[in-house]
């Protein structure tokens, strides 16, 4: 089963449990030391979670790249500036979403384009199983940002809902409401299509 539809309509529950980020705070404290092995386990260990975060937001696999890469970059300059408040995630995320807003601003200023039909854009040329490409589109067409984060966050990063509500800094409720809603979205737009 594939990975967008397999968040849909669950196998089995009781299925092999998603692994868990488990940041030691300790690690900016190395990497603001210039300790390139920290910042390279930092990043081996957040990158598909920056990832979903910010392809959430900017719609675009490109864009979300460039997003990513400056964020660790902004990461790396920052790191003296962490205070442990025990959410790093938090503090990366923030960073995360500020670079995503300012591309989208950027975009927004100097794109005359608007973003064509996805079932032929190349930007998803990466994404090799058919069915999870036409899901990704879907979730970024007929998803709010907000649902997108929550859902990749929980789905490819293995987050739990408390801990999105925490790193994402809303009420528990309303990632539950948010997650439940996505899913009913996608899940409608794949009866739909069968």
């Amino acid at each position: 089963m594939n990975l967008f539809l397999s968040m849909v309509v669950p196998e089995n529950t009781d299925c092999e449990k998603q692994k868990k980020l488990n940041i030691d705070e300790s690690i900016f404290v190395r990497i603001a030391a210039n300790d390139m092995a920290a910042f390279e386990t930092f990043y081996r260990l957040t990158e598909r979670t920056v990832y979903a975060f910010v392809l959430a937001t900017v719609k675009n696999h490109d864009d979300a790249l460039d997003v990513v890469q400056d964020t660790y970059l902004k990461i790396r300059a920052a790191a003296h500036l962490y205070k442990p408040m025990g959410k790093p995630m938090a503090w990366v995320f923030t960073i995360a979403r500020n670079l995503s807003i300012s591309k989208l601003r950027f975009r927004q200023k100097n794109d005359s384009i608007e973003v064509g039909d996805l079932e032929n854009d190349l930007n998803f040329s990466y994404v090799s199983d058919s069915e999870d490409r036409l899901m990704l589109q879907a979730a970024l067409k007929i998803l709010s940002s907000e649902e997108t984060e929550i859902i990749l966050l929980h789905a490819l990063s293995g987050f739990a809902h408390r801990e999105i509500a925490e790193n994402l800094g809303i009420p528990l409720s309303t990632v539950l409401s948010k997650y439940h809603r996505g899913l009913k979205k996608l899940k409608k737009f794949i009866t739909d299509r069968r």
